[in-house]
């Protein structure tokens, strides 16, 4: 994709210290710095200029949003994802808001430098990439699951074929056997649909190694589900949620949706056969974006799913500016099912899960 001309909010974009940006109509455009929202003193000419922003950003990627598609997502080159929104559905004119991708996270060392994760936790995560354990990312929007899921995925062994699957193409690995697939909507006659259900079944005739879902919102989760059940171990997908049990609580309602006629203990079973390890994240009071969980799923006991906490946040203290003092500690019940594995591999030893 050519460099696009981004016009009156270039200088947004080219901010470091801007992390969103979001514009209401042409002449209120707001920023996010250091986890605030602040109105900039930046407009547009008018609807017309604004418009034509969207017609330069969404025609380069191929896509659209007019009458038939007045919603949609994409990304640029680098890792900015941009939502649209047009009227009649935004009722005071387009909306637009942009993600931007972190240039400043680049490496592990990155994320426990920013107290995204501490070097234990980093251990942990790193092993059960290498180990192939199926993972779920969680937490809420702009928490930056996809940064540290994308500064984990380098950690891949090099020799495998990865296929991403996602509604606008984000993540970007650097592995030299990567297919990314991105999801298509419907022609102005209806024609053409392509959903992340169709390509997690096509995904699976492309002999991956690994298959990384860039959300699961739907009813593709049983399709997820299905490929971890079928031999395609260290998948990973991200899930919105609040914290591990409402992800899986999600899940279980996704499923459902899907149409398969099971009772609710099989799918809980189905769930705890296939998924080892989830991942959540949040970005806290003091705007700092954290890892708050790493929670293994257990299994069923008495038919309520068993979950094992192997890292919590916990917090140390509150300082006057707001800045929380804490970090991501163990606080296992149980060493993980996958542990003795690991140990024999030699990807993990005790002391990353011991506290201390």
């Amino acid at each position: 994709m050519d460099k696009i001309d981004l016009g009156p909010i270039q200088d947004l974009i080219n901010d470091p210290l801007v992390s969103e940006i979001m514009i209401n109509g042409p002449k209120k455009i707001f920023a996010e710095k250091k986890g605030k929202k602040l109105l900039t003193g930046i407009t547009f000419s008018g609807e017309e200029e604004l418009r034509a922003l969207l017609d330069r950003i969404f025609s380069a990627s191929s896509k659209r949003v007019d009458g038939d598609v007045p919603y949609a997502d994409v990304c640029l080159d680098d890792g900015t994802r941009i939502n649209a929104i047009i009227p009649p559905l935004s009722r005071f004119g387009i909306s637009v808001t942009f993600r931007k991708f972190s240039q400043e996270i680049k490496s592990l060392d990155d994320l426990i430098k920013n107290g995204t994760v501490t070097q234990k936790a980093a251990d942990l995560l790193v092993a059960c990439i290498k180990g192939k354990v199926n993972m779920i990312f969680s937490g809420g929007t702009g928490v930056g699951k996809t940064t540290t899921l994308q500064v984990l995925s380098r950690c891949c062994p090099p020799e495998e074929r990865v296929i991403t699957i996602e509604d606008a193409a984000e993540l970007r690995l650097e592995q030299e056997n990567v297919i990314s697939l991105e999801t298509k909507v419907a022609d102005k006659n209806g024609r053409g649909e392509v959903t992340i259900r169709d390509l997690i079944r096509n995904a699976l005739r492309m002999s991956p190694d690994r298959i990384i879902i860039g959300e699961v919102r739907g009813g593709e989760a049983i399709d997820m589900i299905q490929a971890m059940a079928t031999g395609h171990t260290g998948t990973i997908g991200i899930v919105h949620g609040n914290s591990p049990r409402d992800v899986i609580a999600r899940l279980e309602t996704m499923i459902l949706m899907s149409g398969l006629l099971l009772p609710l203990a099989e799918i809980r079973k189905m769930i705890c056969s296939t998924i080892n390890i989830i991942v959540h994240q949040e970005r806290m009071r003091d705007g700092v974006r954290r890892v708050t969980y790493i929670t293994e799923v257990r299994g069923i006991e008495r038919e309520d799913i068993v979950f094992n906490d192997l890292f919590t946040f916990q917090t140390d203290a509150i300082e006057e500016s707001g800045a929380i003092r804490g970090a991501l500690k163990p606080s296992m019940r149980y060493y993980p099912l996958f542990f003795q594995r690991f140990q024999k591999m030699g990807l993990l030893s005790s002391d990353v899960l011991v506290k201390g």
